[in-house]
């Protein structure tokens, strides 16, 4: 223990073993020790030689160390002093003094150390799996272990995690520890895990991260808040900055409204801090990763919409137009509102809406381009009002016609108490300030861009130059000052002035034959153009001969020929005459040489580091790529070339003129077919409401059949009744032949009624017949079998009676479904007679005809249906009187029989009764004859002989 006593600061005799030496001892310790409380002792101590021998410790103990982590886990503070150790080794974070004077050395050290342990894989799973540890003493160093091994071998190290089971969601559960300086280091952590890995990008980010990165971000404070905000938003950034998956995730997982507070800034802006500043910044910036240029547009566009929907839009342009907000905040305010509305129709015209809150209101477009043509403005704002100028008037053909508008004639203000941004824009042309002047002439040549109809119209615009002079035409103006340009004293550049002209020139006359005319009309053009081209000039002239070029060769290419003396082919001569025709193409490709071009073509927002290298635009550039090729070509074109090509662009003319007939026909053909599909729904709706009409007619029918039924039922019990409601249907519109006609058939049936009660009393008659000899109790067995026979007689006539009533109702069953059958043919008939082409009127004077016809087929319908429901009706009622009358009569018949066999009965026991007599006298009888008695015998003899005879 005499070392570790020397190293603890214990008194020690003898000379001091160097640190080297003390180390290896320490490493002995912790390989060799068995108790765990002599290798903590050795792990503290090399813990506190780390910093100081960082070399030694990284050499000889990282094995150690690694080793105590496999096997030691069990004690977290012999861990923890591992993991600091290891971090002390391993990570360059040192002092200040320290750094400065070693700092290439210490960055190679802790590479080298970090390679050495990430060597073997396990040794990051280890890591991984003690950062998993809830206790503060080892998950803490761990954390910071693994950060800074990612600072040192980003890209092996995020392979590693990426391979290993869960390695990127055990990490993520470090957003959610309780310990805030855990959870901070676990931000600093993601940060550099997610760097330029687009694959742990999208896994961190379905894993809820922005969840709980905007969830941390409120709790902070949002843009109040301290460094933890700052450093939410760089791993927010990570996340976004190109990758598609992870910005269409944020947007669909509605995160874009959570950003809205963020940008409420009160009215008093005084006093932000540099914290406040630098997250306002990086929201910013947040919300220009979602909208850049550079996305998918399909994303772009879908972010933008979503802006404006939430209202960040609105508060980003409450920010651009508030008092007191720092220069670098507006700034990027200016660059964001203007990649949000860039290419978006919606969002511009709200732009285009919003006002400046002064006296009188003034549009923020307005006071915008004040900024940008006021040279005390700082230089980073002038270039940020051109972006956003610039993408307010991209693919925003509305919002270029308001811009142009302004200038023309009809359009000014006569007051003069308002300024327009076309008045501005002229001021900015032709001021003595270069940056104005290229800004400018920029500006307005992005309000001409793609936009044939507004170049023609710009031609209309006259400036008053001085008081007496006549006006000239702003195209007029723009060459004279072209030509005029070393002679003006201007601050800045001259170059940047003439440049900034070429190119509004060049997008002006590029794709409009009549602004080309226009600009050939004036005689000193060409010569100054030619002469401009053939002159040899420094390096900076080089540029504006290139763009002379370009404009010559536009003048060349969308000529018409109208002019006879700058007819194409003149033209031509005239430039292999002066200037040479290669001469001509080297100039022309002076402009894609040059290294400024080069820089504009990247990205559309003007990146320039000072004035003076603000020359091109990138919209521009597009131009002199497209007509480059085209204009070279066009040069080397003989005449014979240029006739064929006119020819074939006549006939492609026409070709056009034929296609667009055909496209006009096709309209209007797909018009008149809306129109035609829009008569057949109207009168197939017709249709179903005449069908609605028939079936509520039926109905209605019915209902009258019903009612009608009722009251021929009530007429039937009472003439007086029936004569009342007679005189209701006379009331009711009934006609009284149709009455009469009802009185007769009432009359027809009272008769057969009478009939059928005399048939009756028949019956009844009869039936009491039989009731009387039935009384009588002599009658013979023959008379009841007669009257029998003739009840049967009667009952089967009544039979043939009702078969005969069935056998009509049957005929009359058959004539209804006959009309049904008709009705429904005719109901078809109406369905199929719909016409589907033709005029309005021959369809409006078919359908009233078919409701004419519908209406009478109705009435006769419905007269058939009365008539054939009084029919049937009086046959029901023959049919049931008649079943009553057959069903009484075969009850008596009944009767009778029960009565003839109770008679027969009665009989047969009295001729049982005399058979007995006969036997008990003939017995008395044998029994006198032996007791010897004659007289008796004689006296009833005949008595005897009387009763056989009687029976």
């Amino acid at each position: 223990m005499s070392f570790l006593w020397g190293v603890m600061g214990g008194p020690s005799a003898g000379p001091q073993p160097s640190g080297a030496e003390t180390i290896q001892k320490l490493c002995d310790r912790v390989a060799s020790s068995t108790l765990l409380d002599d290798r903590r002792d050795a792990v503290r101590a090399l813990k506190s030689l780390s910093k100081k021998y960082r070399l030694e410790v990284g050499t000889q103990a990282m094995e150690h160390l690694i080793h105590v982590l496999q096997t030691d886990r069990s004690d977290s503070e012999i861990i923890g002093y591992a993991l600091d150790t290891l971090y002390n080794v391993i990570s360059n974070d040192l002092e200040e003094e320290e750094q400065e004077e070693n700092l290439t050395k210490v960055d190679d050290l802790g590479s080298q150390f970090t390679e050495i342990f990430i060597k073997q894989h396990e040794n990051v799973t280890l890591l991984l799996t003690l950062v998993e540890e809830f206790d503060f003493h080892v998950r803490w160093p761990g954390v910071k272990l693994l950060t800074s091994l990612l600072k040192q071998q980003g890209p092996q190290v995020q392979q590693i995690i990426l391979v290993s089971p869960m390695g990127v969601s055990r990490l993520m559960d470090l957003l959610a520890d309780s310990r805030e300086v855990i959870r901070n280091d676990g931000v600093l952590l993601l940060q550099q895990l997610t760097k330029s890995n687009a694959a742990i990008q999208k896994i961190v980010a379905f894993e809820n991260a922005f969840e709980r990165l905007l969830d941390i971000i409120t709790e902070e404070g949002n843009s109040d808040g301290g460094i933890v905000v700052e450093d939410c938003l760089l791993l927010l950034q990570n996340l976004l900055k190109n990758n598609n998956s992870n910005q269409n995730f944020f947007k669909e997982g509605s995160y874009i409204q959570r950003m809205k507070p963020w940008f409420e800034v009160g009215d008093d802006n005084c006093g932000w801090s540099a914290q406040k500043v630098t997250n306002l910044h990086l929201m910013l910036q947040l919300v220009r990763v979602l909208v850049s240029p550079t996305n998918p547009p399909g994303a772009t566009s879908s972010c933008q919409k979503a802006m404006f929907h939430c209202g960040l839009l609105q508060q980003l342009c409450t920010i651009l137009m508030a008092t007191g907000v720092p220069a670098d905040i507006l700034t990027e305010t200016i660059n964001t509102v203007s990649e949000v509305i860039r290419g978006c129709q919606m969002n511009q015209d709200y732009f285009a809406s919003v006002n400046a809150p002064s006296n009188p209101p003034r549009p923020a477009i307005v006071v915008l381009l004040m900024s940008m043509v006021n040279e005390r403005q700082p230089f980073v704002l002038r270039c940020a009002v051109l972006y956003c100028f610039q993408c307010f008037l991209y693919k925003n053909q509305k919002g270029q016609g308001e811009i142009v508008s302004t200038l023309l004639p009809s359009t000014i203000d006569a007051t003069g108490n308002s300024v327009s941004a076309g008045q501005l824009l002229c001021g900015g042309l032709f001021s003595t300030d270069s940056l104005s002047n290229w800004c400018a002439a920029v500006a307005l040549a992005h309000a001409l861009q793609e936009n044939a109809t507004l170049k023609e119209q710009l031609l209309r615009v006259q400036l008053a130059t001085s008081i007496g002079n006549p006006p000239v035409s702003l195209l007029q103006q723009c060459t004279n000052i072209l030509s005029q340009g070393d002679k003006i004293d201007r601050r800045g550049s001259k170059v940047q002035t003439r440049v900034g002209l070429l190119m509004l020139l060049c997008t002006w006359l590029s794709n409009c034959s009549i602004a080309v005319t226009h600009f050939l009309h004036n005689p000193a053009n060409i010569p100054f153009l030619t002469g401009q081209i053939a002159e040899n000039l420094g390096e900076e002239e080089q540029l504006v001969q290139g763009l002379c070029a370009l404009l010559l060769g536009i003048s060349i290419y969308y000529n018409d020929n109208s002019l006879e003396n700058y007819r194409k082919e003149k033209l031509k001569q005239l430039i292999e005459k002066r200037i040479g025709r290669e001469n001509f193409i080297e100039k022309l490709g002076f402009i894609s040489k040059h290294e400024l071009y080069s820089r504009a073509a990247q990205k559309p927002q003007p990146g320039f580091s000072s004035p003076e290298h603000m020359m091109f635009d990138h919209e521009f550039t597009k131009l002199v790529k497209e007509l480059e090729g085209v204009i070279s070509k066009a040069i080397y074109k003989s005449s014979e070339e240029d006739k064929k090509e006119e020819e074939v662009k006549k006939t492609l003319e026409q070709h056009d003129n034929i296609v667009t007939q055909y496209k006009k026909v096709i309209r209007e053909q797909d018009q008149e077919l809306e129109e035609l599909k829009q008569r057949i729904t109207t009168l197939m709706s017709q249709n179903e409401q005449l069908q609605a009409t028939v079936t509520q007619q039926v109905s209605q029918i019915q209902q009258h059949k019903d009612q009608y039924n009722l009251l021929k039922v009530q007429l039937g019990k009472d003439t007086q009744h029936h004569n009342s409601h007679g005189d209701t249907f006379q009331m009711n519109g009934i006609q009284t032949e149709e009455v009469s006609k009802l009185k007769e058939e009432l009359e027809e049936w009272k008769n057969k009624h009478e009939l059928l009660q005399g048939q009756i009393r028949e019956k009844d008659f009869l039936i009491e017949k039989l009731k009387s000899s039935q009384l009588e109790i002599g009658t013979t067995e023959l008379s009841s079998q007669s009257s029998r026979s003739g009840g049967l007689e009667h009952n089967n006539e009544l039979q043939k009676e009702l078969e005969m009533l069935r056998s009509q109702l049957q005929l009359q069953s058959a004539e209804i479904s006959q009309l049904l059958i008709e009705n429904q043919k005719l109901q078809v008939m109406n369905t199929t007679s719909d016409p589907v082409l033709g005029d309005s009127g021959a369809i409006v004077a078919k359908s009233s005809e078919l409701e004419g016809q519908l209406e009478q087929q109705i009435k006769e319908l419905k007269s058939e249906v009365k008539a054939l429901s009084e029919e049937k009706e009086s046959l029901k009622q023959h049919l049931d009187s008649s079943s009553s009358t057959v069903a009484i009569l075969q009850d008596e018949k009944i009767k009778l029989q029960q009565e003839v066999a109770e008679s027969k009965k009665e009989q047969d026991d009295l001729l049982v009764l005399l058979a007995d007599q006969d036997q008990k006298l003939s017995a008395l009888k044998i029994k006198l004859k032996d007791l010897g008695v004659p007289g008796l015998m004689k006296n009833h003899a005949p008595t005897r002989n009387n009763r056989l005879m009687h029976w």
